[in-house]
């Protein structure tokens, strides 16, 4: 079950339960769109997969599994990044 994490780990923007702009990778990475997409471009900083949006707990599951309250604030270092997202952005996620 995803934990549904609070919070962009790059810019600690707060990402609820109920927002759209959530992202995660394979490993449930969490970063709002901007910084998915534009400062990673789709290429996740930590194990180089993609991202997709962050589904939505439906309201009468969030009581039964309540979402994540753990703050999760690791900004990445730009310049390695930067090399990462350069190396894999124009390969297709199943072939990274």
């Amino acid at each position: 079950m995803l934990e549904i994490r609070p919070n962009c780990e790059h810019c600690n923007k707060a990402l609820p339960n109920t927002s759209t702009e959530a992202m995660i990778c394979s490993f449930e990475c969490t970063y709002c769109q901007v910084c998915a997409l534009e400062i990673f471009e789709n290429v996740c900083p930590s194990c180089s997969g993609n991202f997709v949006n962050r589904p939505i707990r439906p309201a009468v599951a969030i009581q039964k599994y309540p979402a994540s309250t753990k703050l999760v604030f690791q900004p990445k270092d730009l310049e390695s990044t930067k090399i990462n997202s350069e190396k894999f952005k124009n390969t297709p996620p199943h072939e990274r």
